[in-house]
């Protein structure tokens, strides 16, 4: 699976002019699922985010997790992470997972982070999105598993 995080002041995403997941501070996580993924790889990419230290601690370092902050997720599917640009200017996304797939994971990935005692407001899979953020830091990290 991929990720691009970025840590956030505040983000929502919106569907059809309806916000349907907001959080205050935290992470935003844009996922997606690439061919071959299971519930494996889900499972070690929550458990890597949420320890990710890259929230600051009272010293201004990058030292605390979003565990340790108490900080909430914005998990939002995007199958364009497995963009493909090696031949050519159209990107190709044939290693994403299949729709079906990709969905499973994206489900499971938000609960394994909501396992770990994290709140977790999601996108809607599929769905034509719009997504607002106040980037914090900005801190953006792309993540592989």
């Amino acid at each position: 699976m991929r990720a691009l995080i970025q840590r956030v002041k505040a983000a929502s995403v919106t569907v059809d002019d309806s916000i349907v997941g907001e959080i205050g501070t935290g992470l935003l996580i844009l996922v997606c699922a690439m061919e071959g993924d299971s519930e494996i790889q889900a499972n070690r990419l929550a458990a890597k985010i949420s320890k990710l230290r890259i929230f600051k601690d009272d010293t201004g370092k990058m030292n605390k997790s979003l565990l340790d902050t108490s900080g909430a997720a914005l998990v939002v599917s995007q199958f364009t992470l497995a963009a493909d640009t090696s031949r050519g200017n159209r990107p190709g996304f044939s290693s994403a997972a299949k729709p079906e797939q990709g969905e499973i994971l994206y489900e499971h990935f938000a609960a394994e982070i909501r396992k770990l005692g994290i709140e977790v407001a999601m996108g809607r899979f599929g769905a034509d999105m719009s997504v607002a953020l106040v980037n914090d830091g900005p801190v953006t990290i792309w993540l592989e598993v």
